[in-house]
């Protein structure tokens, strides 16, 4: 798959023990972290779809803890060399990755897993409840061509 520009993925490493597992996922010497602004817990029930969004200033660097969702990535930026483009992660339990979105990309998830996921952004600026920098759109009702339907077959 050809990310869309300013889009990475880590792939995280587990260490396990006889006492658990470890597992870090962003660290202030990645070479695309850019600064910290807080950190959010976010869960979605089974099925559930929560996008589209996008942010005029903040870089969401997007990981799920527990359970199994699809993330999904959309270039609208008119400047963009990757204008149009889609990327789709299935990142979780079972493909432990963390997922930088940087600004002015619309972004979402579904779960896809039969549990509850738990994500965990950590985020380049801190939420202001009284003016957001957010720019939502209906899930399923917009100009992105893509569909959230499970793909079977």
């Amino acid at each position: 798959m050809e990310l869309i520009d300013g889009v990475l993925v880590k792939r995280l490493k587990v260490i396990p023990d006889e006492r658990g597992r470890l597992m870090e996922m962003l660290r202030a010497d990645d070479p695309f972290f850019e600064k910290f602004g807080q950190v959010y817990l976010s869960t979605t029930f089974p099925g559930v779809t929560k996008g589209w969004h996008a942010h005029a200033l903040q870089t969401d660097h997007i990981t799920c803890v527990k359970g199994m969702i699809k993330l999904v990535v959309y270039d609208g930026r008119a400047d963009s060399a990757t204008r149009g483009r889609v990327n789709e992660f299935f990142i979780g339990e079972h493909n432990p990755c963390l997922v930088r979105v940087p600004a002015g990309l619309q972004h979402g998830w579904k779960c896809v897993s039969e549990q509850e996921a738990y994500i965990i952004n950590v985020v380049s600026e801190v939420y202001h409840y009284e003016n957001p920098d957010e720019i939502r759109l209906d899930p399923h009702d917009n100009d992105i061509p893509y569909d959230w339907t499970r793909k079977d077959g």
